[in-house]
């Protein structure tokens, strides 16, 4: 049988290590798509309902597995719909690869159907590496450059290929000029800094008294390093959203979240920091973090345009944080005063106090809080935990609490709604045996990610443990935007914009063969996470949750605070519930035994 292209395509992949692509059909790809039909499950292909959701697969596939996502559609819309997804990936730093149709060589430029300039539409996106193949022989250096650039430099890439091209007969490019010959292979470098910087970022470290250290998803690897390096420095760790999972809340120092989701003592922990170790993240918000000229600051990065940022650093070490770290320990001096550290873990003490019982307070019918209070005791060893973007993801952010071994993402740099699920069913794959929980906002699933409910009806019987669970904070309201219009902007809630139909999605569930189960009392909140659990097919739990309890930012500005009056003062539409809800979550914190 003649090897096309497409089957080169397929196979190529296959010896660079790819074993599963996400994707949707259509006929500007079809001669991929036989190819892989005739691999014979070589490469497994994962039908999304959706090329947006595809992509959020893809980059979540190398989220949780470090490996490349791939991603695959077809030309014109199939093309475009992949954007949002590979921008997620992009903005995340993840390796991700797009093969996408296009139309037939003889008819580019003429205005036919489904004809879009993909290389002007994907050079930003792709920028990295985009190239469309005009020719068979070509094939085969694009996707070397394309994957090992994907991988190399952790960034998105893309190889456009017109229709007619792929069911060619496939050629190696001949000996001659103007041929290239590539091939396959890469191996992750061991990327630590000279000595001579680590002694500078040392003695920094080792003249500080009150030691900081803010971690991101480039520590995800270095959680027994980043251990380490706390302990000698008597350091409080807070956490950027990426770097939830990097070390586990059982750690008395470790303060959570930093940000406007992010908690108390990370607030108090950069503002009475004299010495900031800044590790594989891009936090972007510079009020967060120390007062510029307050702190001395040490970063470790394995991208040298995200180093001295966000805070103007002392000493910049590119590196990859495990190895550097490990190089970084010998010449730290493990500090014996502990009063810093003893007043981080006061701090986060009393956080945890405060935590608790704002998420007992009752609400009408049920406070978010506690959904996801309930769900952390609960979760199983080696869990994995994907969040929408939207004020779930405050909850996501401060009420989960993460173990060691767990893994927990959620679109970061791109704060995109509708990733969740398909983070969710992208983990599952990667990991069947494992339990995956996904925290939705109503926006989200309506939006786009109720479709993605029927990708897992479609697959959850190959999974070897049917756990999978999609809980849905039904409240009515695009509710994070809502409290920015409140808080930020000193306006009402804007009705025509921000409420949004009340759907029956665990019916939904059910309809497709799932479960479904509908909460709205606080008290059946933990039964319905149990009975979840021990579910024989993935689940969808509705919560029925109160979109007045507001997501309190960690400290609250006078600024917010006379834009809030402001809206009270212009008259909100749920302007009786927010006011109960503020006050029993502000008291909460000050009045010992108030819900």
């Amino acid at each position: 049988m003649t090897t096309t292209v497409g089957d080169f395509l397929v196979e190529r992949l296959y010896q660079w290590g790819v074993r599963r692509i996400f994707g949707y059909p259509g006929d500007g790809i079809n001669g991929v798509f036989g190819a892989l039909s005739r691999a014979n499950g070589k490469i497994e292909f994962i039908q999304a309902r959706h090329e947006e959701m595809a992509a959020f697969m893809a980059s979540a596939h190398a989220k949780f597995t470090g490996e490349l996502g791939v991603c695959i559609a077809t030309s014109g819309p199939g093309a475009s719909h992949l954007l949002t997804g590979l921008y997620d990936a992009r903005m995340d730093h993840q390796p991700v690869l797009a093969i996408v149709g296009q139309q037939a060589r003889a008819a580019l430029g003429g205005h036919y159907q489904q004809e879009l300039d993909l290389l002007s539409m994907f050079k930003d996106v792709a920028g990295a590496f985009v190239q469309q193949a005009s020719t068979p022989e070509q094939v085969r250096h694009l996707l070397d450059r394309a994957v090992r650039t994907a991988v190399g430099e952790r960034r998105v890439t893309a190889i456009i290929l017109p229709n007619d091209l792929q069911d060619l007969p496939y050629q190696h490019p001949a000996r001659a000029h103007g041929t290239v010959h590539s091939g396959i292979g890469y191996s992750k470098p061991k990327i630590v800094p000279f000595d001579a910087d680590l002694q500078r970022a040392a003695e920094v470290l080792n003249a500080g008294k009150k030691v900081a250290i803010l971690v991101g998803a480039g520590a995800l690897q270095a959680t027994e390093q980043v251990i380490a390096v706390a302990e000698k420095l008597g350091a409080g760790v807070a956490k950027a959203l990426l770097g939830k999972a990097v070390l586990p809340d059982d750690l008395p120092w470790v303060t959570g979240a930093i940000g406007l989701l992010g908690t108390e003592p990370s607030y108090q922990l950069m503002n009475e920091c004299d010495t900031l170790l800044m590790i594989g993240s891009g936090f972007p918000y510079a009020e967060f973090l120390p007062k510029e000229g307050q702190a001395r600051g040490v970063q470790v990065d394995l991208q040298p345009d995200m180093l001295s940022l966000r805070y103007p650093m002392e000493v910049n070490l590119v590196g990859d944080a495990s190895e550097t770290l490990r190089a970084l320990l010998p010449l730290l001096e493990r500090k014996s005063e502990r009063r810093w550290r003893d007043k981080v873990e006061s701090w986060r003490a009393h956080w945890d106090k405060t935590l608790e019982k704002r998420a007992l307070v009752k609400a009408d019918p049920i406070n978010p809080q506690r959904v996801v209070h309930e769900l952390s005791p609960r979760l199983p060893d080696q869990a994995i935990v994907t969040s929408d973007s939207g004020s779930c993801a405050n909850w996501y952010a401060r009420d989960l609490q993460i173990r060691q071994g767990m893994q927990c993402s959620l679109s970061g740099g791109l704060a995109s709604m509708g990733a969740a699920v398909p983070y969710a069913i992208a983990a599952k794959f990667a990991h069947p045996q494992r339990s995956v929980v996904a925290l939705v906002g109503d926006g989200a699933m309506q939006m786009n990610n109720l479709a993605e409910l029927i990708t897992v009806a479609k697959y959850w019987r190959q999974w070897d443990n049917p756990q999978w669970i999609c809980a849905v904070f039904n409240n009515e309201d695009l509710n994070q935007v809502t409290w920015e219009q409140r808080v930020m902007e000193g306006d009402p809630k804007f009705e025509a914009s921000q409420s949004i139909p009340d759907v029956p999605y665990h019916l939904f569930a059910i309809s497709i063969g799932l479960q479904g189960i509908y909460v709205e009392r606080e008290e059946d909140i933990a039964s319905a996470w149990e009975r979840a659990l021990a579910a024989d097919r993935p689940v969808l739990i509705e919560f029925k949750t109160d979109p007045n309890v507001p997501p309190l930012p960690p400290h609250i500005k006078l600024e917010q605070a006379k834009k809030f009056a402001s809206t009270l003062l212009k008259g909100d539409p749920d302007q009786a519930g927010v006011i109960v809800q503020t006050a029993k979550q502000v008291l909460s914190s000050v009045l010992p035994g108030k819900k």
